[in-house]
């Protein structure tokens, strides 16, 4: 409702602002009355591209001041760093041609203006400045489609050579659920048409698969740091995507196939809660969740830092519950905790 009420203010002011350039117009009873720009329309016209100019520069710079602490922590996977060199540089370009090409553009807008007596200069072409302004972006872009493609070759290495612990990767509407492989690292046959929710096999596990009688299904991802985790990614319904933005991952989870996705964690859970960047971002937090608190507000209590499985396609009404814990510890405290977990035989023998 606040935001409804500043949306109508702003209108409100807008529509003053015009009315009363309206008045300020009649009042000028000397004023041309044409249609047609003269040279102080043109000269007026000229300033304020220069001011617009600064303007956009300037609310760059704000963004920048204001907004870069939201920005993510470093990255907690092996190839993140890559991926973070690899948008930088890719973002530090945008900003270099836009800074340019935007002056050169507001410049050009004014000292060419339109003024009486002065014609405008007819000029076909330039084969040098042609052969510039073509042969420099194809240089630079296709040095970032390369590099690109490099990275996300190397991102993309799913392999068994480097003992990588094996998961699967649920997608629902609207909750994710973790299914590991288990003693023998080989995740079980599964299909939905396998789903017996009497029988607690919500994730259609194929029960004459011996492959499948280890596997463990939980609902909260616990992985070892420093081991190659492979994640298999199914979808029971619809188009979901399963992203885990502090370690730069994300694949689409599509019904019908299996998606895969790897990487290996570098910084524990316990680790990154200590980063002087996330204990800003989660003091600044909790500041806010104080203030909701004394409000009276609900689900304000203080946050801690939790790496997290989003869903990043908007895949119904109750998308925005669509997430997941995921904790990054020691091998040994993953080991004692996937010790203590049911296998999907014993599920299985639980209910019946």
């Amino acid at each position: 409702m606040t935001t409804f009420f500043i949306l109508a203010v702003l209108v409100m002011v807008a529509i003053a602002i015009w009315q009363m350039t309206k008045i300020f117009e009649l009042s000028q009873i000397k004023t041309v009355d044409s249609q047609i720009a003269n040279d102080m329309d043109n000269k007026y016209n000229g300033y304020l591209l220069f001011v617009f100019l600064i303007f956009i520069y300037g609310i760059t710079i704000f963004s920048f001041a204001k907004y870069g602490k939201m920005l993510l922590p470093v990255a907690a996977s092996e190839h993140g760093a890559e991926y973070d060199s690899l948008m930088l540089v890719s973002m530090a370009i945008i900003f270099f041609v836009q800074t340019i090409t935007q002056a050169l553009l507001h410049y050009f807008g004014y000292r060419y203006r339109g003024q009486k007596g002065q014609k405008a200069l007819f000029y076909a072409d330039n084969d040098r400045l042609e052969f510039i302004w073509t042969i420099i972006p194809v240089i630079v872009l296709a040095g970032l489609i390369l590099w690109g493609l490099y990275t996300w070759t190397s991102i993309m290495d799913i392999n068994d050579d480097d003992d990588p612990i094996v998961v699967e990767l649920y997608a629902q509407q609207f909750n994710w659920t973790a299914r590991y492989a288990g003693a023998d690292n080989v995740l079980g046959g599964a299909n939905v048409r396998m789903i017996d929710i009497d029988k607690a096999n919500i994730l259609g596990v194929d029960e004459s698969d011996s492959y499948a009688m280890d596997d463990i299904i939980v609902k909260e991802l616990h992985l070892p740091v420093g081991r190659k985790v492979n994640f298999k990614m199914r979808s029971q319904d619809v188009l979901h995507s399963a992203y885990m933005p502090h370690f730069r991952a994300q694949m689409n989870c599509v019904p019908g196939m299996t998606t895969q996705f790897s990487f290996t964690p570098t910084i524990t859970t316990a680790d990154m809660r200590n980063d002087p960047d996330v204990k800003a971002k989660v003091e600044r937090t909790n500041i806010l969740r104080a203030e909701k608190a004394a409000a009276g507000i609900e689900n304000s209590d203080p946050w801690e830092f939790d790496y997290i499985l989003l869903c990043n396609k908007i895949c119904g009404k109750s998308h925005y519950n669509m997430q997941m814990k995921i904790i990054v510890e020691e091998e040994e405290a993953y080991n004692k905790w996937l010790s203590e977990q049911q296998t999907f035989s014993q599920t299985m023998a639980s209910v019946q």
